[in-house]
């Protein structure tokens, strides 16, 4: 299950030196615009204090962590829509993510020069909007000049739906309004999925600040806030520049106290993976033995062949039934023998909803 999160703003704001901390890869973060040409992809490790505790308690012979994969996305500038600087480019990379994480310059420096000459996060914020928005009204356009005739007639049920939910999301575009949020069902996006359309993507804003606003916030933060209060969006405070110095520390004890030092109790990186992974709409299921603990991600709302299928799809297509202990009660029990004299195993056919933090054993017959 391969999801991507594309990391996206103005050339300068961040963007790139936030891609090195999260990332082992190492995109050229430099003082210049148009610094990434070509999107990076970093697999990155998603924190999971529940597989260090799994892992205490089976000694397993190795323990894999979950993934997901960012990609740093060259910076867009004015008239992207229309193939300006690196738009075709631009847009295309954040056509193939699954969400968007929107960075934000929040800071005043005057040694990081601004692509244009003064720091504004919401006109930042608003010059990427409309260019994703030009992009996903010339879309909406085509389709609609395909589908019109088709519903006008009134022999596809299909098509005038779809022509319906357009419309509307037409009239949104042109508002200046997001598709994320236009006053359609949510149901009723199956009709323009395949669209895929750039501004229905989920989004992330993240604030990057400099050291004095990381705990706080700062006037730029607020009016973000405010900006975005529609679009039922997570804003995320970080400093580039304190993550930055983070990552050169070697042991987990160093960049502790270097967190504690600054009032902090989790570094701004490993709230933004968390912040990404529930953007994805992700959750996790374990499965624990002597060779192996690990944690696999799954679609919220996935059923127990699903689940089973992320594994590999022979368990899928041949699924039996699954047995299921809750994480709380492996960790109370200590382990699988004891919960199941407990009677804490739970038996789960093919309709179960697989919870966040199932620990799981799959029987299949293929």
């Amino acid at each position: 299950m391969a999801l991507q999160c594309g990391i996206v703003g103005l050339p300068n704001v961040g963007k790139s030196t936030l891609f090195n901390c999260l990332s082992n890869a190492k995109a050229q973060a430099a003082n210049f615009p148009f610094c990434t040409i070509e999107p990076n992809v970093g697999v990155i490790t998603v924190p999971d204090e529940r597989l260090n505790k799994l892992a205490e308690l089976v000694n397993p012979q190795r323990i894999v962590p979950n993934t997901i994969e960012i990609v740093d996305i060259a910076g867009l500038v004015k008239g992207a829509s229309k193939g300006e600087g690196l738009g075709n480019q631009f847009l295309g990379n954040i056509r193939n993510t699954d969400a968007i994480i929107h960075v934000l310059r929040c800071f005043d420096n005057d040694n990081v020069i601004h692509v244009d000459g003064s720091v504004d996060p919401i006109r930042d914020k608003e010059i990427i909007d409309i260019e994703l928005q030009l992009k996903d009204l010339d879309t909406v356009n085509k389709r609609i000049q395909r589908v019109e005739k088709m519903a006008r007639t009134g022999g596809d049920k299909d098509a005038k739906k779809t022509f319906d939910i357009l419309s509307i999301v037409k009239e949104n575009l042109e508002a200046g309004k997001s598709v994320r949020t236009a006053p359609i069902e949510k149901e009723d996006f199956e009709f323009i999925d395949d669209l895929t359309l750039l501004t229905a993507k989920p989004v992330l804003y993240v604030c990057n600040v400099d050291e004095s606003a990381v705990n706080t916030g700062n006037a730029y933060v607020d009016k973000v806030k405010e900006a975005v209060k529609a679009e039922n969006a997570e804003v995320l405070i970080i400093s580039a520049q304190i993550e930055s110095e983070i990552a050169t520390l070697e042991s987990y004890e160093e960049r502790q106290l270097f967190l504690e030092d600054l009032g902090l109790q989790e570094s701004g990186v490993n709230k933004l993976i968390h912040a990404a992974y529930k953007l994805l709409k992700l959750g996790t299921y374990f499965t624990a033995g002597v060779q192996e603990v690990r944690a696999w991600p799954i679609e919220l709302g996935y059923t127990a062949p699903q689940a089973a299928g992320v594994i590999h799809t022979d368990f899928e297509k041949g699924f039996i039934r699954a047995e299921v202990i809750k994480y709380e009660d492996f960790i109370t029990f200590g382990s699988e023998a004891a919960v199941k004299e407990a009677g804490k195993l739970s038996i789960e056919g093919k309709t179960y909803i697989v919870q966040d933090g199932d620990i799981m054993h799959f029987r299949f017959n293929v």
